[in-house]
């Protein structure tokens, strides 16, 4: 399934908050298509990106399906702005039923190589971002008797990968995610992650010549290349009330990579 598809009711009446929301480049990206597939569902879209601009691109989209989107600029990895982003959702909207945690960098980088600003700089950006962000959203969502919390970690949160940091803030993420599932499952609210595969996003696509996304593509059980709408569809089943009693769970979106990868962690190309 892509990105072809009618609207639905499976969000109706709901609120989401999407980070991460634009692309950086010609092309869709995970929050992008999310967003996309959360208006088409029927919710309401908080649209959040450091790049207005690129979340502007995103709610165009949006509204000219007829859905309903707004735009918010904020750095994620501020707490300050994090409490912004998610008042802004209520005053608009009313209420936060959803919140899908996106943002995410990459330096492909060893752990003897890597500085350690640079370190701290993806940590915040991958991991204390969904923490910050948790942080707002859960009271508000807990007002309205629970909501469901999605967190965007990778594979390479589950196996191992030649980014040192990256690899950690990841698997940072999908630790979060048990313990908040934990925490904050008596308030109704759910949380899980989604830990995508070898997609073909703006992300990676100005640093793959045509051999290496071939071997991306081939070194997954199904042989087959993901997009960012993947990903999407499996937000939307997370945002939706269909996961009422899934939380604390960590699906890998990947066509099979991480459990029969035919080449080694170098081919990858994350």
């Amino acid at each position: 399934m892509s990105e072809v598809s009618g609207k639905s009711d499976r969000l109706a009446g709901k609120v989401a908050i999407v980070t991460g929301a634009g692309s950086r480049s010609e092309g869709v990206g995970n929050g992008k298509a999310t967003a996309v597939l959360f208006a088409r569902a029927g919710a309401s879209v908080l649209l959040v990106d450091n790049a207005i601009e690129h979340a502007e691109e995103t709610r165009s989209i949006i509204e000219a399906e007829g859905g309903i989107a707004s735009s918010f600029e904020a750095d994620v990895t501020s707490e300050e702005q994090c409490k912004a982003v998610v008042n802004a959702a209520v005053e608009r909207y009313g209420k936060v039923d959803v919140l899908d945690n996106n943002v995410g960098i990459s330096l492909r980088e060893k752990v003897t190589d890597i500085s350690m600003d640079t370190w701290d700089h993806i940590m915040a950006t991958n991991l204390k971002s969904v923490a910050l962000m948790s942080r707002f959203a859960i009271p508000r969502m807990a007002e309205n008797g629970g909501g469901s919390i999605i967190n965007i970690s990778s594979v390479a949160g589950i196996v191992s990968v030649a980014d040192s940091a990256y690899t950690a803030s990841k698997a940072g993420v999908i630790g979060l995610t048990r313990a908040m599932a934990a925490d904050h499952g008596r308030e109704g609210i759910r949380v899980n992650a989604i830990a995508p595969g070898l997609v073909y996003t703006p992300m990676v696509e100005g640093r793959l010549d045509d051999d290496h996304r071939a071997r991306r593509k081939n070194a997954s059980a199904l042989g087959t290349e993901g997009t960012a709408w993947d990903v999407g569809w499996a937000a939307l089943f997370f945002a939706s009330d269909e996961s009422r009693w899934v939380s604390g769970t960590v699906l890998p979106v990947d066509a099979g990579l991480t459990i029969a990868a035919r080449h080694a962690y170098p081919e990858w190309g994350f």
